[in-house]
């Protein structure tokens, strides 16, 4: 029952809650580059202000770089079905045929049996026009989602540790308070130095995707670099994504199907590289989760809060097993997240000895 209200009111309260958790999110990444620039006498809110100015102009630059191209597929969607259905018109011929092999058998089947009267077909819906206030209403919840969670960002990282102090000492004994502060400082520099590792490996596994696609020929490369780069934070789900859309891209774009598999086997040979390669040197074993987990967590995010939900599902996982390594009764947690390979049973050191204020 718990469980029950909890995911419901999760869902019902995305509007509030997805800005203070990417926010919180985004905190943990910045937090690591913060606090190394204060041992530099550098205070934090000028540290913080300089960041997420640095973090907006690259996203603001990297929209404006592949806005054209993404537009023009958009606008060129039209164009690209028709010619994927003139592609795949052989397929269909067969498929056709298939289809009424099977009505003949089930007209034969089915002779002795009444026929059912037809029922009468649905009225078609008249198309709904989209005026400019419904495209302000939509757009401007999202405006002032981003600028909450920058603002709260920004809050965080200014604060920084000493915060964390403030809140846990009234409503907690001392030694509880400073054990919530380990295993908060833990997961801190944890998942900070996971997701900033990755956030470099993304960026760079995005700038060789578009230079490989540029070298093939694909339209656009700087799009589906960008693509590519994007979606790898999604496990097993964004790899696919990509190579699925690079794939149809290619089909529509080339005539000799030899071209399109090219294209399919140098972004899969990029993703072995990177999966099998890149991540375990830079990011090692420590992370791990079972893949089952993984997958189950992408899905109940995306069903909880769509694209936010499966951005915050995995960091959530990572958080969750860095706390249970950090308790003393978390040892089955661990062993449940962690996959399915003989390895140490606690994946990470002791809980931290000191906190950084």
């Amino acid at each position: 029952m718990t469980l029950c209200v909890v995911v419901a009111a999760l869902r019902l309260g995305r509007g509030l809650l997805v800005p203070i958790v990417l926010a919180v999110l985004v905190t943990l990444v910045l937090s690591g580059i913060v606090e190394a620039l204060r041992r530099y006498r550098i205070p934090r809110a000028l540290s913080a202000v300089v960041l997420l100015a640095l973090v907006g102009a690259a996203v603001g630059g990297t929209l404006h770089a592949v806005w054209a191209p993404a537009q023009q597929w958009i606008e060129g969607a039209p164009r690209v079905l028709r010619t994927i259905e003139h592609r795949t018109r052989p397929a269909q011929s067969i498929v056709r045929r298939i289809d009424v092999i099977v009505r003949r058998a089930s007209a034969l089947a089915g002779a002795g049996d009444t026929p059912a009267a037809a029922a009468p077909a649905p009225a078609p819906t008249p198309a709904t026009a989209v005026s400019a206030m419904d495209v302000v209403e939509g757009t401007s919840g999202v405006v002032a989602a981003l600028l909450m969670g920058t603002a709260l960002t920004l809050l965080l990282l200014a604060a920084g540790p000493p915060m964390l102090v403030r809140m846990t000492a009234p409503v907690a004994s001392d030694g509880r308070a400073i054990r919530v502060l380990r295993v908060i400082e833990a997961i801190r520099v944890e998942v900070g130095r996971y997701y900033g590792t990755l956030a470099v490996i993304n960026l760079l596994f995005g700038a060789a995707t578009a230079l490989v696609m540029w070298l093939l020929g694909m339209p656009n490369p700087m799009l589906w670099g960008a693509l590519a780069g994007v979606l790898n934070f999604i496990p097993y789900l964004g790899c696919a994504t990509t190579l699925a859309i690079l794939t149809l891209v290619a089909f529509v774009s080339f005539d000799r199907i030899s071209q399109t598999a090219l294209v399919a086997a140098s972004f899969l040979a990029l993703a072995a590289i990177e999966g099998h390669i890149v991540e375990p040197v830079f990011l090692g074993r420590r992370l791990d989760l079972n893949p089952i987990v993984v997958l189950v967590a992408l899905w109940v995010g995306a069903w909880i809060w769509g694209i936010a939900g499966m951005v915050v599902a995995l960091p959530l996982l990572v958080a969750t097993k860095v706390a249970a390594s950090h308790s003393h009764n978390g040892e089955a947690v661990v062993r449940f997240l962690s996959p399915p390979r003989g390895r140490p049973r606690r994946a990470w050191p002791e809980p931290l000895t000191r906190a950084r204020s």
